[in-house]
């Protein structure tokens, strides 16, 4: 939450756009070596250092220059992997089958916090600014730096699984033992397997949505120009909506673990009738240019008068349908693949990142309508393949104690 407070808060700015094709590239390629890091360090001081990289990135926006706005680019793409693919190692090993889907929707929400307080400091510092100076932009990322590295710390926090309580120990010490080698090797063994290949299209989903939410579309309403001088500062604000429709549903599907007698499938299909809503009702209220119209904004109005309320309502759809997917591939992740629980969320973030990084760029180029029909396709056949995948798991698994969502 303290870190992504930080970088969350700069993913929201337009100007981040081409740093975030950029990380998101990286970030798939080096999903291939994080298993063997984390194999090698162990995942807390794998989260650790990544989180350092991460601070390090939100400080050179101090003082930002070219070179160093792409070399840390690059290196935050890096340590992005390794720091997700801890994430979910740590995630396993302290949960149960009977626990991962609460402790997914507790770490979902948590996280989710981030878009609620970094979005809101830049809503108020910002408000009604059309210019901002180099004393606010200062300001403002050395407050996130300072934030980030406070997040960093709190990884030390993270105690180890109590042998007793956690009988998925094993796993643990599997993956501190076994060799860098195999540890890459075993996330592309597990990336052909059938669970998996199910999965990926879920996942590709999330990684396309993902873009969407947290760059086009803030994007277009900041480009709307009938929302008037404010439509600008009506990206934290957007950003803010989204943050809550993120935390409701990691609250309501994993914290209060409302669902878990019907199994995972009502939460994703609740999650794609969401966006599908937002989807539609985004397309009848912005118009099809503002992805790509120029800093000035759009003039152009789409199919019905341009509502300032409708698009914050989308945003907060947008953030519960993205946290009733995650939650629940964070869960069946860690159900199917707890032996192997670091290159299974190599594999995760390699396809998710690969998808992001695809729709960073193409968002530059196709209009709105283009970008919400492929979200829509690839989100309806995801759905059908984790259907499946859920029913995979509960036909080869009727003898284990399966309660959790």
């Amino acid at each position: 939450m303290f870190m992504f407070t930080a970088f969350q808060t700069c993913v929201f700015t337009r100007v981040f756009t081409c740093s975030m094709a950029i990380i998101y590239g990286v970030f798939s390629a080096s999903n291939l070596i994080a298993p063997s890091v984390v194999a090698v360090i162990g995942p807390q001081l794998s989260m650790f250092f990544s989180g350092l990289v991460y601070s390090g990135y939100i400080a050179m926006f101090i003082h930002p220059y070219t070179w160093s706005f792409y070399t840390a680019s690059v290196v935050v793409g890096i340590a992005a992997a390794i720091l997700w693919t801890a994430q979910g190692n740590l995630l396993t090993i302290n949960s149960t089958d009977a626990t991962i889907g609460r402790n997914s929707g507790i770490f979902w929400a948590l996280l989710q916090f981030s878009l609620f307080f970094g979005n809101m400091y830049i809503y108020f510092a910002w408000h009604g600014h059309v210019h901002i100076s180099d004393e606010d932009r200062q300001t403002v990322f050395i407050s996130l730096t300072v934030i980030s590295l406070v997040g960093s710390f709190l990884f030390f926090l993270i105690q180890k699984p109590d042998p007793e309580a956690t009988p998925s120990e094993v796993s643990e010490s599997l993956l501190q033992t076994e060799s860098t080698e195999s540890a890459s090797i075993k996330a592309l063994q597990l990336s052909v397997t059938k669970e998996m290949l199910l999965l990926s299209i879920s996942i590709a989903y999330t990684g396309l949505e993902l873009t969407f939410y947290s760059g086009v579309y803030g994007t277009c309403i900041g480009a709307m120009t009938q929302f008037g001088e404010d439509a600008k500062s009506l990206i934290g604000l957007s950003g803010i909506f989204i943050g809550l429709g993120e935390i409701l549903g990691g609250g309501v599907f994993g914290m209060l673990n409302k669902c878990n007698r019907f199994g995972r499938n009502p939460v994703v299909l609740l999650g794609l009738i969401t966006h599908f809503v937002a989807f539609y009702l985004i397309f009848l209220n912005i118009a099809s240019d503002a992805p790509i119209a120029p800093e000035e904004g759009t003039h152009l109005q789409a199919y019905i008068t341009p509502s300032v309320e409708l698009a914050l309502l989308c945003s907060f759809l947008l953030g519960l349908g993205d946290s009733c997917f995650n939650t629940q591939l964070l869960s069946i992740v860690g159900f199917m693949f707890r032996e192997d629980s670091a290159p299974a969320f190599a594999v995760f973030k390699f396809v998710q990142s690969i998808t992001a990084a695809l729709a960073f760029f193409y968002s530059n180029y196709l209009l709105l309508h283009w970008q919400l029909l492929i979200m829509v396709v690839v989100g309806f056949l995801g759905t059908l393949s984790f259907l499946v995948a859920e029913w995979v798991v509960v036909s080869s698994r009727r003898d284990t104690d399966y309660d959790s969502i």
